[in-house]
Formats: structure tokens, sequence, C-alpha cells
């Protein structure tokens, strides 16, 4: 089928993605779509032949999957591993396609590429139907606002084109897609290899009377609702070209600014006028969503890297607390209390997940109670920040209402999410400054508070040392608090048990109860096992720098199995004690503590307790 491919620039462009579960056949299609609308050269019609006989899995015939499989090890494997952009037009509409990968293990690729595209081709293998990861692609393509989703029903070939199949499938398919709140959803049974159904009608499926793949995706409705949406730019740099030039650079993410426009900085109130637009081929008079442009206001106004600009009359929420829908990528599981990093457009800030709602069953679209969240999850969790944030419900503006969470350790993506709504709390606490400062506590006390913070495993040591340093210190005339891990559990913390999520929390309140002590002006003296390096770390950033001592008791598990002065080792190796630190559950050692005690059968209590003494008293 021929295609005019004349001035492309003229039409409007349909951003949008393929997805599915692994080996459906989505780089077959694409690579089919780039072959038929004339988009293959004839150098890479003649690399693709070569490269069909090395890799290829369709005998003679071009394997138009490795158009768009271009990794080695994609090709190698047979699967799409990164996200592949590709063009192609038609003489109705221009295109550009994510080709997505299907594996679990590269969700987060697949988000990454919805997150930019206004429509969806999901595709499902005939001979299998929708899957588990057909149903979380569906569900994420949801979560991230696309609202157009055609399914293709592909290698129809290999059912034989039977009409029934196709309809049991689409009919399911039309369940899914009700729940999740679609405007469009249809299904179109293709053959991507052959190319039945895919640009033109197939004889092979005379039963199917609804237009083939390629007109369904000429027909969607083109809209751009950051277009409509309020003026919205995140500053991404200020440009200080010279003494007399200071502007405003970033992408506009949302609506229409024109110059002579009221604008104001979301986060503090502080309002100007824009004084002139500059973007790249020079002055101009206004900019809109998606232009990357430098703004000189009128009067300069308190603002940098990571505020939003917004206008004053329809600004956006600023909160430092939220609701928001988060799809989990990382092995590692999501638990509230944990810090991460956040990053909205171009603001970043410490975050904390401090609950976790419910979970969403991929399989029923039903929801379920959940204290954590494990890779490839979706649930839906209240977020604290430590600095409030400017945003949109993601509904209403997607560039503004969307973010990601960053392990502050290894600075991986371990999350995207989607913010709901702001917690109606948070605008009615704010923290009260009292008239006696820790400071002042402190100097009335005459010593430095700071926290002990003892950490090793069970049966290491660290309670006892922990007491003989509280002891002496007493003894000193100095003013301390001992927090024991085991004496909190009768109180404070009661209500937690020892799952991977509760340890966390365990130690979050410690850690603020520790804050409040070093704050009274006491040296606070922690004993936990704290088995986390993220918690240990979480706590030692609520205080300020030099405020926190990690104390590492470092005993070899032989020892502490052997010494096991509460029994507790005997009852977990019997099996008795489910996710017993050293036993059930890992206990990660700190990397860089700041005083390391070598417990040891040959070392006593008091020799360990000596050092951490002469450590405080050292300058």
């Amino acid at each position: 089928m021929a295609f005019d491919a004349a001035t492309p620039s003229t039409r409007e462009t349909l951003r949008f993605l393929a997805c599915g579960s692994v080996d459906d056949g989505k780089s077959s299609l694409i690579g089919r779509l780039l072959w038929e609308t004339g988009q293959v050269m004839d150098d890479t019609r003649a690399a693709l032949a070569r490269d069909s006989r090395r890799f290829g899995t369709t005998g003679t015939a071009p394997d138009l999957a490795l158009l768009v499989d271009g990794l080695e090890a994609e090709r190698a494997q047979g699967i799409t591993i990164d996200v592949a952009y590709r063009s192609f037009a038609t003489a109705r509409r221009s295109f550009l396609v994510a080709d997505t990968p299907g594996h679990e293990q590269y969700t987060r690729n697949m988000a990454t590429g919805a997150s930019g595209c206004d429509a969806a081709v999901l595709l499902a293998d005939a001979r299998k139907g929708l899957l588990l990861q057909t149903r979380r692609h569906a569900t994420i393509c949801a979560l991230l606002g696309i609202r157009d989703l055609v399914l293709a029903v592909n290698k129809m070939d290999l059912v034989g084109f039977d009409e029934a199949t196709f309809r049991r499938i689409a009919a399911e398919f039309a369940g899914l897609a009700t729940g999740l709140g679609f405007r469009s959803a249809t299904a179109v049974p293709i053959s991507a290899r052959d190319g039945d159904n895919v640009t033109t009608a197939s004889a092979a499926m005379p039963w199917h009377d609804g237009p083939p793949l390629l007109t369904l995706l000429e027909d969607l409705p083109l809209q751009r609702p950051e277009l409509a949406a309020p003026p919205r730019l995140p500053v991404q740099w200020v440009n200080r070209a010279s003494p007399e030039f200071r502007g405003l650079c970033g992408t506009v993410a949302a609506g229409t600014w024109r110059r002579g426009d009221a604008v104001t900085v979301a986060a503090t109130g502080a309002t100007s006028r824009i004084a002139r637009i500059l973007g790249p081929d020079g002055e101009r008079e206004q900019a809109e969503a998606g232009e990357a442009v430098t703004l000189l206001l009128a009067e300069e106004i308190d603002a940098t890297r990571g505020d939003l600009l917004a206008s004053p009359d329809r600004r956006p929420t600023v909160s430092a607390q939220f609701a928001a829908d988060l799809v989990w990528f990382d092995a590692e599981p999501l638990l509230p209390g944990r810090e991460y990093l956040l990053r909205a457009g171009t603001a970043w800030t410490p975050c904390t997940v401090t609950r976790i709602r419910h979970r969403l069953d991929i399989a029923t679209g039903t929801t379920e109670p959940a204290d954590s969240a494990a890779m490839n999850e979706v649930v839906l969790a209240n977020l604290s920040t430590l600095q409030p944030l400017a945003f949109d419900p993601y509904a209403e503006c997607r560039p503004t209402g969307g973010l990601i969470l960053v392990d502050r350790a290894s600075n991986r993506t371990v999350g995207a999410g989607m913010i709901r709504h702001a917690l109606r709390r948070a605008s009615n606490i704010h923290r009260q400054a009292g008239l006696v400062t820790p400071a002042a506590r402190a100097a009335l006390l005459g010593q430095s508070p700071r926290v002990l913070w003892f950490t090793g495993l069970s049966g290491s040591g660290k309670s006892t040392i922990a007491r003989l340093v509280e002891q002496r210190l007493h003894a000193e005339g100095r003013a301390t608090m001992l927090l024991d891990g085991d004496n909190l559990r009768h109180g404070l913390n009661r209500d937690l048990g020892f799952t991977e999520a509760d340890r966390v929390e365990n130690i979050r309140r410690a850690g603020e109860a520790a804050k409040l002590l070093a704050e009274a002006g006491l040296i606070a003296i922690c004993a936990f096992i704290s088995p986390f390096r993220a918690d240990r770390r979480m706590v030692r950033e609520m205080l300020p720098p030099g405020g926190f001592l990690e104390v590492f008791v470092d005993a070899p598990l032989a020892d502490c199995i052997q010494r096991d002065p509460k029994g507790l080792y005997a009852k977990a190796l019997a099996g008795e004690i489910p996710n017993f630190t050293g036993i059930g559950s890992a206990y990660e050692p700190p990397e860089a503590p700041d005083l390391v005690l070598r417990s040891t059968p040959g070392t006593t209590a008091e020799a360990l307790a000596d050092v951490v003494l002469a450590r405080l008293a050292a300058p």
C-alpha cells in the first residue's frame, strides 16, 4: 500500500506506544507499519535481509521486528529491552510510536514510554489471550492518563484466523477497559508478521467488519489537554548572562504564556509580570506547552531551579502531604516510613511514604489492604515531603502531576507516581516554633546533645554497652536517656510486629523520639538492631550535622548464636520465630559507621564502653 509522505511537518502527530506481554509481536507490528508506509530505505532493506538471516525468526522472509530491536542483546534474545522510538506518516497523519518492553523486569521502561503518549496499542497473542502482563500494561496506561486504547489481537494466523477466538478475547478486553475508564477501547484482529489487517483489510478475515489497525489510529481524536491547562513552567535554570540579565529558563509544561502576563512562584506567592519571552529563534510574543523558553520578568522575584511558575489566578496546590497512585519498579519492596528522593518537574525533595492505603489486584481489578508493595505492583499511598511541593492533580495536568521516586543510596528509579490530591490534614497542621530553642536547653544543661545509635545483631552486646555508657555519663553529671528496642516495644511500638514494614516503622518512631530527646538537650542513647541501612540513614538525616553517632557493635553471627542470651536464636533456628534478623531476615552492616566496636569473646563490655566514652570526649 502506498502512502503520501509529503510535508509531514504540516500534519498533526499522534504519539502512541505499543505495549503488552513479552513476545506478543510489538516490534513486528511496528516494523510492519514502517515497511508498509514506505519508511524503510533501500540500504536499510538490504541490511535487514542480512540481519534476518543472522537473527531472524521468519525463515527467508525479512524479520521486520529487527527494524526496531536495535540492541544486540534484544536481537539475541528476541525481546525488547529498551524503549525504541520510530516515526512514520500517512497522507492523513504523522505518528511517533514507542516500542516498549513486555518483560516484567522492564516495566519501568514501559511506563516511561507511556508517560509521553496520547494513545496505546496493546498487543495480545491470539493463542494466549489477556495475560497478567497485558492487564498490567493496560492498568499503567490508564493511570498515566492515556484515554484511547486499541487491542491488537496478534498472530491470528496461528489460530487459523478463527473468529470465535477473537470474539472471546475482545469481550474480555471490553470488560477490562470499562473498569479502567478509557474513553475509547477497540479490538482489532491482525497478523503483524504477514500484514493481515495492519494497513489494509485482510481477505483471510472477511468476518471482521471493522477498519484495519492503521485506519483506527488515523481516526483517533488528537487532543493536547496540556494546552488547555493553566499556564505552568518549572524553572530549570536561572540564566545570569550579565549583571543586567536574569532569565528564568525552562520548558512550558502546560498552557500558554504571553508577554505581559502576570506570573507567580507557586510555593511563595511572589508575583511579577513577563517583560520578554525568548525562544531558540529569538524574541516572541507567546510560548505554549512543550516549548523551551526564557522568561524575563518586569520586577525580579526570588525564583530558582525547582520552583514552579504559574498564573496568579490559577495557582497549583502547594502541600507537603498528598495521595498518589504508585507503580513500584524495584526488587526491594516499598515500605512505609522509608525515605526516598522525590522528583516532580525540576524539583527534588526527600519523601516518605507514610501509608499504603490499598493495593490494586491487576488480575481482578479490585483493591485489597496492603502494608508494602513488591516489584510491578500498583498501590494508592499517602506521601509526605520534606519541602512543600507545588503540583496539580495528574488527571488535570499530567506534566505537573507526575513524580518519580529514587533510592537515596543507589540512585535507582524505584517508582513512578500520579498525584491524586492533597491530604486535607496537610493544610491544617503547621509547625510551631517554641520560645525556648534547642540550643538554649543544651546551654542550660551544659552539654552537647546528640544521639548515640548502637546497631548490631541480637546478642552482639550493644544493649549492655549502651547501659554502661549511660551509667558512666550519668556519673559525670550528664543528662541522658536510654532508648532500648525491647522497652519501646512494650509501649510506644507495642502495635508493631517484625515484618519488614513493621521494622521500618519501629525505627522511624524510635528516631523521632530520639530527635525530641536531643532537642531537649539530652544525650539520647539508642540500642536497636535496626537492620536496614536506609532506616539508620533516615534517623541520621533527622538530626543536625554531628548530632548522630552511629556505633556498630560488630560481632560474628556464630558468636551471637553461641551467646544467645535470650534464647532467641535457638527458637529462630527451630522455625519458631520467622523474620529473625541474621536467620530469616538480613542484617545490613553499616558502610561508614562513626565508630566500630569489635565484640569478640575476649573483649569485655566495659572496655568497649571506654572506647565510646573516649570518642565522645574527643574534640
